[in-house]
């Protein structure tokens, strides 16, 4: 695993993880002198960049905490291998026939499907290349956050925390993973035939920038969206976030502070909050006010709010479920 970087404003590194996938980071460190306090990895939404995340790092870093935010693979600037092993753009190995530039290769095999485990080990290697030896928290909104518990299954003493927003442990019920799956189709195929902008442009817009679009925050996660490559979007649908395995049977053993948080109009999401709030053994469960999907870009100062005083109560060995605040697990914060 090779780490490299670049000189762009906001600094961007890539670790090449073993696979020859080449991930697209940030690591953004408090100013010295400062008390160490974990760090932050922030993992995205499917069809999301590290962009979403933004305004969380200027508070973070304030209150002492290194965050890193990064692309998931086939996201962003994040790259993965040609079938003939050469880095490409996302996507750029995927069926022949797709379009292709006077200088390519002439098409290859596809390479083999991805799966959750290997999103784990692309978080993995993120987390070497920036807290190799220290446990960090582990915040993801949606498949972000479904990733991260996959994570702490697979790697318990790396977690120092969990933070799950807008997510859920995955579905149980054949029936109700199936219509995911069929959802996730839809949206790849959405994607291949209107393209990012529509996407962003039209309802599936609320999921990835939220319901507030004139918001510079959800502006500058729009321009980074309809940058991505499609082809590499749809792969990842239905290859990773379609057929993800649930975590509901594993989060009793997830011993760790989690903060669950949910806005209040994100449907989709509340029950599964509630369940997660429910089972794993030490939970806050946070609802956000007139909030949908995008919790962290519509109610920003909110969210942030929220964020602090949970990582608040690591510092003093707060039980999360009960901080300063009086919330209990489940509790509604108004």
């Amino acid at each position: 695993m090779s780490v490299e970087g670049s000189t762009a404003q906001p600094r961007v590194e890539y670790v090449t993880t073993k696979a020859g996938v080449r991930l697209a980071y940030e690591h953004h460190r408090p100013a010295p002198g400062r008390p160490a306090r974990p760090t932050v990895i922030f993992s995205c939404a499917y069809c999301t960049t590290r962009e979403n995340w933004r305004a969380q790092i200027a508070p973070l870093l304030a209150a002492g905490h290194p965050v890193v935010v990064w692309d998931l693979r086939a996201h962003g600037d994040s790259r993965v291998p040609a079938a003939s092993g050469s880095l490409a753009s996302p996507g750029a190995d995927l069926a022949a026939g797709s379009a292709m530039s006077p200088a390519a290769a002439p098409a290859a095999a596809p390479s083999a499907a991805w799966s959750i485990d290997d999103i784990v080990a692309d978080l993995d290697a993120i987390a070497e290349a920036t807290t190799p030896a220290a446990p960090f928290v582990a915040a993801g909104l949606s498949f972000g956050g479904l990733a991260s518990l996959h994570y702490a299954v697979r790697h318990p003493e790396r977690v120092a925390a969990l933070v799950l927003i807008a997510s859920g442990p995955g579905f149980k019920n054949a029936e109700a993973a199936a219509a995911w799956a069929a959802q996730v189709e839809r949206t790849a195929r959405f994607l291949e035939t209107r393209g990012l902008e529509a996407f962003v442009a039209g309802r599936a817009g609320t999921t990835c920038i939220g319901s507030r679009p004139e918001l510079p925050a959800a502006q500058a996660a729009a321009r980074a969206i309809v940058a991505q490559d499609v082809a590499g979007l749809a792969r990842f649908g239905r290859e990773v976030s379609g057929p993800a395995p649930p975590v509901i049977d594993a989060l009793g053993g997830i011993d760790v502070p989690a903060l669950v948080l949910v806005g209040e109009h994100d449907q989709p999401f509340l029950r599964a909050g509630e369940v997660m709030a429910a089972k794993l053994p030490r939970a806050r469960h946070v609802v956000v006010p007139d909030a949908g999907h995008i919790v962290n870009i519509e109610q920003a100062e909110r969210f942030d709010r929220e964020l602090r005083g949970f990582l608040e109560s690591l510092d003093t060995s707060e039980d999360p479920s009960r901080s300063r605040g009086g919330l209990l697990r489940g509790a509604r914060s108004e």
